[in-house]
């Protein structure tokens, strides 16, 4: 099954790209351009990657709250068969007799990736915005 959900495809994509060149380069044709790797657009994938990866973790700090049956959940995470005593969302936190049960360090890394995709977001507006008024005042000037 891992061969047929990972491997297959990857070769699948590897020749693809293989024949792409290959026809290029036969045909005397120049390489495609890439697109310019900007601050602002390695500012915004940044961003992007820590949003995406706070959210997995939340997701994960998620995972050991209680839902349906609260007891449930410091059973299977503590060992008490006790009803919590308390447990909060954010910051991630599921207390049950007096020992806290999500991993420490869950919730220093939600701040952080957090700082981390606000500030790769302001400096990918800042800095596309100050490439565009250089590009406005170069062609004016």
């Amino acid at each position: 099954m891992l061969i047929l959900a990972l491997v297959l495809p990857t070769w699948a994509g590897i020749t693809y790209v293989g024949l792409v060149r290959a026809r290029r380069e036969s045909a005397g044709l120049p390489p495609s351009p890439r697109p310019r790797r900007t601050p602002a657009r390695k500012a915004a994938w940044m961003a992007v990657l820590a949003y995406l990866l706070g959210g997995a973790l939340h997701l994960y700090g998620l995972s050991y709250m209680p839902f349906l049956q609260p007891e449930d959940a410091c059973w299977f995470k503590a060992g008490h068969m006790a009803v919590p005593d308390s447990s909060s969302a954010l910051p991630v936190s599921l207390v049950c007799a007096g020992e806290e049960i999500v991993p420490v360090w869950v919730n220093p890394g939600l701040l952080v990736l957090a700082v981390t995709a606000v500030g790769a977001t302001a400096a990918s507006v800042v800095s596309a915005v100050t490439a565009r008024r250089r590009g406005a005042r170069g062609a004016r000037g």
